[in-house]
């Protein structure tokens, strides 16, 4: 009778805790591209999740013209695009004044993208279809470990992998890690800053586009799709630490699988443990996880 009991529970805590790493890495993947924008420009991009919302419904429109895994390379490349557009000409004349400003554009151009979105698309949710043959769930004990899901914490891992590999072993990584400790001296010694940080937000924007894409096969769409992911994954980065790309993906897996074990025993307050987290973690450690210190001052 025990273990017709226990059964059922381990499948739920299971159950909770892959949906935890699910969002995670979606807390994770927006919260890379949120950290590579404040690292490099110092501009908290609260329209991150507009951008997320874009690259999902641009996946859409273009799904029944290039097929899923078309949409999936092209609808970031385009996403990425707009976000250079509004870097040159929005976010690039406030550079070297108060970050206020830049936060309050980038709060406003979230709420035009949301509205842009339901004039363009309606405001109700559509449906977005991987394809069937990733839809089949892997056994039929563990029904909710679908192989969509699978494809996405792989995906998701690979643009991670991917994002590293670039700034680690490319002339542009290497002028981005440069150009997060001192963006003066970098400038002194020839880098066009400009065109780095255009470069930066464009990739930043890029990875939004991609969890876009992913996040509506899993989430279906809507206008708020990215609002519901950008609060969180600004917490991924303090409970991760400002300046760590590291600490950014720890936070975000953490967060994220806290968030699941709770629905497990106390679904009321999925959310709020996020929150929750973050205040221990700046009360033990106020410059996060894996944070510098200096970004403090």
């Amino acid at each position: 009778m025990s273990a017709a009991i226990d059964r059922p529970m381990s499948q739920l805590i299971l159950f909770n805790v892959s949906n935890g790493l699910i969002v995670g890495a979606f807390y994770a993947l927006m919260a890379l591209g949120l950290s590579l924008i404040l690292n490099l420009s110092g501009v908290i991009n609260f329209a991150h999740g507009g951008f997320l919302a874009l690259g999902a419904y641009f996946a859409y429109s273009l799904t029944p013209f290039i097929g899923f895994w078309g949409a999936l390379i092209v609808a970031p490349i385009l996403v990425a695009a707009m976000g250079l557009v509004v870097e040159r000409f929005l976010i690039q004349p406030l550079y070297g004044t108060d970050p206020l400003y830049s936060l309050l554009l980038t709060f406003g151009l979230a709420y035009m993208i949301e509205d842009g979105t339901k004039y363009v698309w309606g405001a109700q949710s559509l449906p977005f279809q991987p394809p069937k043959w990733l839809l089949s769930p892997l056994s039929s004990e563990y029904f909710f470990l679908t192989g969509y899901r699978v494809f996405m914490i792989v995906i998701v891992f690979a643009a991670v992998a991917g994002l590293f590999g670039v700034l680690g072993y490319t002339r542009l990584g290497m002028r981005i890690r440069a150009g997060t400790r001192d963006l003066e001296t970098v400038s002194t010694l020839g880098v066009n800053t400009r065109v780095l940080r255009s470069l930066n937000f464009g990739l930043g924007v890029y990875i939004a586009g991609l969890a876009g894409v992913l996040a509506a096969g899993l989430l279906g769409l809507s206008p708020t799709i990215g609002a519901s992911l950008i609060m969180p994954s600004f917490v991924a980065i303090i409970v991760g630490g400002l300046g760590s790309l590291v600490g950014t993906l720890l936070g975000g897996m953490l967060i994220g699988v806290a968030s699941g074990l709770t629905a497990v025993y106390w679904p009321s307050a999925t959310e709020a443990v996020i929150y929750v987290m973050m205040g221990v973690v700046l009360m033990v450690r106020p410059r996060g996880l894996l944070g510098e210190e200096g970004r403090l001052h």
